[in-house]
């Protein structure tokens, strides 16, 4: 079985190394598990909460995904895309906005702190706080939920997210899913032995902290960067010990094992900080120069960029255009056309609850299905090269027609002028089978 995977990446500053060790390089790794279905996207719906800077969003979109690119994302492969090209998030947002209980949204953590920030100033429990932070969670469930996600990788102030979208999800099919599971409920996942890397002081690297060490600097920003990396007093020739010094940690990130073992016997044998550094500054290099070439490349075209993340896109909306259409359909916005007619003042047929829903299908064809009252598939169409081809079809199964159902081993399919149209599933025995097929004829049969 394939699993999908989903991760977002805010857009709202320049990627640095703890950034590329602690979740770009092991998604990219991860992106090659042939057992994957990887999408990533840049999550610049979310940016505009934290940022009302446009030029520093618009500068950091176009510098991670060059960056993801760059370290070798391959957009063939795995789904790479803007959230804001794909329109039906927001509108999936809405209607999930619609079953999320405020009382969840009041638990979430960034809205809770700043409103403890507000108390302990004096302020209002609600000074400052936009209706963006709130609904926060809701937005990234409706990013996970749109592509029914199995797996989210995420660090550990980002579970809270993954179980809400779980929590709404689930809501929703228990509402609209009429016994079928709309969603997917998505998993958290934390990987502990991905490096959290420390920055130039010894703390977390952060751009916050202002100790970071630049991805896709130059080479002499590299070397600097490294330089101002804080060491003991231990002079040349003294024993350093590697388990307390930061620096053998941000090498130990990217070095072979064997290159670790030759690092740390040099530290224990006296090895100048100044001399470590620059091993590290070789190593990094090593590692790093190559896919800097390729960012400035991507940089100076970012016409090509735009072109990439909308072939993403694309590949994205082949998924959430027919899934938004079914999830329309089953919070009752629906067409006219496919409505049930009634006739007279009689009382409706039960059968009459089955409905006819059209959707577009991945590779751009037109399809339609036959739901019965419960929403269990009756039938699933042929693909139609046309949307108007596929709605001529159903309109004439629902125009009372006589229908020419054939069995079919342990399924049966539907035939129109000569041509099976369209196919059930398969049936457990040829009772159930029957069964089916005069349920079918019930829904389709004519008013009285």
């Amino acid at each position: 079985m394939t699993t999908r995977i989903l991760t977002g990446i805010t857009t709202t500053g320049t990627p640095h190394l703890g950034n590329y060790a602690g979740a770009i390089r092991p998604a990219i790794v991860a992106s090659r598990d042939l057992q994957a279905d990887s999408f990533y996207f840049l999550a610049d719906y979310h940016a505009l909460i934290k940022c009302d800077d446009p030029q520093r969003i618009q500068r950091s979109r176009l510098e991670i995904a060059a960056t993801w690119l760059a370290c070798g994302l391959d957009a063939d492969k795995a789904t790479f895309y803007r959230q804001s090209d794909i329109p039906e998030i927001p509108e999936l947002t809405w209607l999930l906005t619609c079953v999320s209980a405020k009382g969840l949204l009041n638990r979430a953590h960034a809205y809770k702190a700043s409103v403890d920030k507000n108390v302990e100033a004096g302020e209002d429990p609600d000074a400052g706080v936009t209706m963006g932070l709130y609904s926060y969670p809701v937005l990234m469930a409706a990013d996970i939920l749109m592509f029914n996600a199995h797996k989210v990788p995420v660090g550990r102030d980002q579970i809270q997210h993954v179980e809400m979208a779980r929590d709404i999800g689930q809501r929703f099919n228990h509402l609209f899913g009429n016994g079928k599971e709309l969603f997917t409920l998505p998993e958290a996942v934390i990987e502990e032995d991905v490096a959290t890397l420390p920055g130039l002081d010894g703390r977390k690297m952060s751009k916050s902290y202002d100790n970071t060490i630049p991805l896709f600097g130059s080479s002499k920003q590299l070397k600097d960067a490294i330089a101002r990396i804080v060491t003991d007093s231990r002079a040349p020739g003294e024993p350093k010990d590697p388990d307390n010094a930061h620096l053998f940690t941000l090498y130990q990130a990217f070095a072979t094992a064997a290159q670790l073992a030759d690092f740390r016997a040099a530290l224990l044998d006296g090895l100048a900080w100044g001399e470590a550094k620059q091993r590290l500054y070789e190593l990094l290099e090593s590692e790093l120069g190559e896919a800097r070439e390729r960012y400035h490349t991507l940089i100076a075209r970012p016409g090509d960029l735009e072109d990439i993340l909308l072939a993403g896109a694309a590949k994205a909306r082949r998924i959430a255009t027919p899934f938004l259409g079914e999830l329309r359909e089953s919070v009752g916005l629906r067409s006219f056309r496919e409505q049930a007619q009634v006739a007279g003042e009689g009382k409706k047929k039960a059968a009459k609850s089955a409905r006819i829903v059209s959707f577009r299908d991945d590779d751009g064809s037109f399809r339609f299905r036959l739901l019965d009252a419960a929403g269990e598939q009756l039938l699933l169409s042929s693909s139609f090269a046309d949307g108007k081809s596929a709605g001529a079809v159903s309109k004439r199964l629902q125009s009372g027609e006589a229908l020419d159902l054939r069995a079919e081993g342990n399924a049966f399919a539907l035939w129109l002028d000569g041509a099976a149209v369209a196919q059930s599933p398969e049936f457990a025995d040829a009772a159930a089978r029957d069964a089916a097929i005069e349920r079918v004829r019930e829904a389709l049969a004519p008013q009285e």
